[in-house]
């Protein structure tokens, strides 16, 4: 189970630098929005203003999308092992090999490649509910499922 426990500590990592990356460009909006003095230009003063505000909501939404992946990947047990494809599970197959937790693109460990995606992805959704040995056709390829940690 040490795969699983890396590539999880991996998508912990991933949302931490998220997180840190938001909370930094929130905080840099605000101070421009508190710094901002009325102008002589008052409509490029309210544009400016404005343009802050929509920044503030993008990265608000950001927060809370990085929010939801924290709460996806705490329900996933490190020390499972599934016989069917789930979320928390580590499959390997005769293509790639795939971590079924947040998106959080391609991690290598060691000797191997993995890709942590999501459970809403369209290979994700092929993949649950499958078993070893299980063959799978994703955009003209077709794998075999050959472990499920």
């Amino acid at each position: 189970m040490i795969i699983k426990e890396e590539l999880y500590k991996a998508c912990l990592n991933f949302i931490d630098n998220r997180l840190l990356v938001v909370k930094t460009m929130i905080s840099d909006i605000q101070k421009s929005l508190e710094s901002e003095t009325k102008s002589s230009a008052g409509d490029k003063h309210e544009t400016g203003r404005a343009m802050l505000q929509l920044e503030r909501e993008k990265a608000g939404h950001q927060l809370a999308e990085i929010e939801k992946q924290q709460q996806i990947l705490q329900k996933i047990n490190k020390l499972s092992k599934h016989q069917i494809v789930a979320l928390g599970s580590v499959v390997k197959t005769t293509k790639s090999n795939y971590f079924i937790a947040i998106s959080a693109g391609e991690i290598e460990l060691i000797d191997s490649r993995f890709y942590a995606i999501s459970a809403a992805t369209p290979i994700a959704k092929l993949l649950l509910s499958k078993r070893v040995g299980d063959r799978i056709s994703f955009r003209d390829t077709n794998f075999e499922i050959l472990e499920i940690l």
